[in-house]
C-alpha cells in the first residue's frame, strides 16, 4: 500500500487513535491524543469516524511526501503549513497529490498538531489500538512504541476524489492557545481531606507548566500545597490532579499510570485538558471550580456531535 513517506519526522510524531481501553487492570495506560478536540476536528473534516488513526505531531518540523493522491486535514497547534511551498490554512482539509511534499514549520502557538487522512492511517493495532506509547513500547507504526523516523511510510488509501473542495473549522471553535481561560476542575477524590485554605490556594494562584511535563502528566510549579497523607493507591484516570509530597500538583494526561498513591484534589474538565496539553513550558494556567452536572452535559454534547 502507498501512503505518506516521512522525509523529516520532527521532534516526536506518534500515531494515535481513541486509545487502548480495557487494559488498565494490567497496568497498561490508555494513550490516545492529549488534545481530543483537535484530533476530533481533524477526523471530522474528512468524514472519518471518532478515533480513526491519525498523527500527533509535537512542535512541528515535519516533512512528508505523498506516494498517492489523498486528502488531509490538520488541526491543533498553530504552525506554518505548506504544500510545495504554497501556504495552507490551519484547522482545514486540503488535497495532496502524489509526488507533492507537505511541510510543517515549528509551532508558534500550542504544542501538538493532528494530521488526519481519509480513512485513517492503516496500521496493525496492538491490544486493540494503534495508540503509540513510548514508555510502554506499544503501538505506533511498528507496534513497539517508536515515534516516526525518516524513511517510514504511513500507509493510507488514495482519496483524491473524496471531496470537491477545501474546508475549515468555523472560527468560533478554534481555540486560542496563547490565552487559555481558567481550566475548570471538579473537586473530588481526597479534596475534603485538604484544608480549606489549601484548596483556596490551588484556585487563587497562577501555576507555571514545568518543562518536565510530557504525555504522562502536566507538572505544575507554584506555591506548594500541603497535602493530606494517603495510605493506599487508587486507579487513575485522565485529568486527575495528584499532589505529591513536594506540594507541586501533577495533572495526569493520556499516558498516565494505571494506579497512584498521591492524594487527589480533583479532576480537570475533560474538554479543558486540551488547553493544558497545548500549553508551552513555563506557560501559566489558572483553575476554577466546575459544576459536575454542567461538565456532564457538555461532555454529552461533545460526544454526540463527534459521534463518539
Amino acid at each position: 500500500m502507498s501512503g505518506l513517506r516521512v522525509i523529516k519526522p520532527g521532534a516526536l510524531s506518534l500515531l494515535q487513535d481513541a486509545g487502548r481501553s480495557g487494559w488498565q487492570h494490567l497496568g497498561v495506560s490508555p494513550g490516545g491524543p492529549v488534545d481530543i478536540q483537535a484530533a476530533a476536528w481533524a477526523n471530522r473534516l474528512l468524514g472519518n469516524a471518532w478515533g480513526t488513526p491519525l498523527l500527533e505531531i509535537a512542535l512541528g518540523g515535519v516533512r512528508l511526501q505523498a506516494e498517492a493522491d489523498c486528502w488531509l486535514a490538520l488541526c491543533g497547534a498553530e504552525l506554518p503549513i505548506r504544500v510545495e511551498g504554497a501556504a495552507r490554512a490551519p484547522w482545514s482539509r486540503f488535497p495532496l497529490s502524489a509526488g507533492q511534499t507537505l511541510e510543517l514549520g515549528f509551532a508558534v502557538s500550542g504544542q501538538r498538531a493532528y494530521l488526519a487522512v481519509v480513512g485513517g492511517f492503516q496500521v496493525e493495532p496492538v491490544l486493540g489500538s494503534v495508540a503509540c506509547q513510548t514508555r510502554e513500547g506499544l503501538g505506533g507504526l511498528h507496534g513497539d512504541g517508536r515515534g516516526l523516523a525518516a524513511g517510514d511510510l504511513l500507509p493510507c488509501a488514495a482519496s483524491i476524489t473524496a471531496f470537491s473542495g477545501c474546508a475549515q473549522v468555523p472560527w468560533p471553535y478554534v481555540p486560542d492557545y496563547r490565552n487559555p481561560p481558567a481550566l475548570r476542575v471538579m473537586l473530588g477524590g481526597d479534596a475534603d481531606a485538604f484544608a480549606s485554605e489549601q484548596r483556596e490556594a490551588f484556585f487563587s494562584q497562577s501555576w507555571r507548566l514545568s518543562p518536565q511535563s510530557d504525555r504522562m502528566g502536566a507538572r505544575l510549579r507554584g506555591e506548594p500545597l500541603l497535602a493530606p497523607t494517603r495510605q493506599w493507591s487508587l486507579g487513575m484516570l485522565n485529568g486527575a490532579i495528584q499532589v505529591p509530597p513536594d506540594g507541586q500538583p501533577i495533572v495526569l494526561l493520556a499516558d498516565h499510570q494505571s494506579m497512584g498513591g498521591y492524594p487527589l484534589l480533583g479532576f480537570v474538565h475533560p474538554l479543558d485538558l486540551p488547553r493544558l496539553a497545548q500549553c508551552a513550558a513555563h506557560g501559566q494556567v489558572r483553575f476554577a471550580e466546575a459544576d459536575l452536572q454542567q461538565v456532564q452535559a457538555e461532555l454529552r454534547a461533545f460526544y454526540r456531535f463527534f459521534g463518539a
